[in-house]
């Protein structure tokens, strides 16, 4: 894209609001930033149809044992990383399960590598080596609807059969055009012009959000509004289970430590055990046969 047609985007445009930003105090620019923030849970908003289909679409896959692959570059690609390693601490959740491809690799999350962004064969290489089908869901992120390495690859996953889903935040994007569906959350101009790890990025964040969580609670990994899959891998996480056990079933502390204790510290197992009235064993056969759906496993005896 030439630097004329750049300018011409949303997302490079001088922000009016935050002029002279360089000479206000720190309580003022706070403020404007503040102010400017605000705008970005409306944009999210307006997209919302689009985040609901996709949030089925991925719920779909990953139930047909599809994985959810996340594609970005530069702050899109550290956004998307972000939520995917969130996934098996807070759904407990196979690591596999959910991914990113990020331009520049690992190394690109702690190191800035946009040089790599502008070429297409190096997004259709890395998500090649994912080898996307029919059963996965891929989803783009780029603000500017336009990065080479994004584009590329969100094409190249379409053409193998996968869904595709464009997050961005300019309309008409090049992403779009590669995409099944297309999540265009305009928040307009910057407060630093053009630093789209500000309201672009915070946009991508609350959609990535919706995305997986959403997905999530469709295949039953949450009970309620409850972390019910969580890992209880150290102290506060086994405080934490035992409060979503005592939440969850009405039962008292010490019940659910002992339930905990006796589910072999799995979340999901104590509470069909608590619900269910059954022995570990039986909890652990009926979550299998619910792919792990915890509120199916409690309600109905799997076949």
């Amino acid at each position: 894209m030439s630097k004329a047609r750049l300018q011409k985007l949303g997302t490079e445009q001088p922000n009016l609001a935050t002029a002279a930003l360089d000479r206000r105090g720190a309580r003022e620019i706070a403020e404007i930033i503040n102010a400017e923030d605000m705008r970005v849970a409306p944009a999210v908003a307006r997209a919302l149809p689009e985040i609901a289909r996709a949030i089925d679409a991925i719920a779909a896959a990953l139930s047909s044992g599809g994985r959810l692959i996340y594609v970005g570059a530069g702050s899109s690609g550290r956004i998307a990383a972000l939520d995917a390693a969130e996934c098996p601490p807070t759904f407990n959740t196979d690591p596999e399960l959910v991914q990113f491809v990020m331009s520049g690799g690992e190394r690109a999350l702690g190191h800035a590598a946009e040089t790599q962004e502008d070429w297409p064969a190096l997004g259709r290489r890395d998500i090649a080596r994912r080898k996307p089908g029919k059963r996965d869901v891929v989803v783009g992120i780029s603000a500017s609807g336009r990065t080479p390495y994004t584009v590329a690859a969100l094409r190249y996953a379409r053409s193998h059969g996968a869904t595709t889903v464009a997050v961005t935040n300019n309309q008409a994007s090049w992403l779009e055009r590669v995409a099944d569906i297309a999540i265009v959350a305009k928040v307009g101009a910057e407060v630093v012009a053009g630093s789209t790890r500000m309201k672009a990025g915070t946009a991508q964040k609350m959609i990535l959000n919706m995305l997986s969580t959403g997905a999530m609670a469709r295949l039953g990994y949450v009970y309620g509004n409850l972390m019910v899959n969580v890992h209880v891998k150290n102290k506060k996480l086994w405080e934490r289970g035992v409060t979503v056990l005592e939440r969850a079933a009405g039962v008292s502390r010490d019940a659910a430590s002992r339930a905990l204790k006796a589910g072999g510290s799995s979340v999901p197992v104590a509470l069909v055990m608590l619900k269910a009235g059954v022995g570990k064993a039986e909890a652990r056969r009926r979550l299998k046969a619910a792919r792990g759906n915890v509120r199916q496993a409690i309600d109905k005896r799997p076949n």
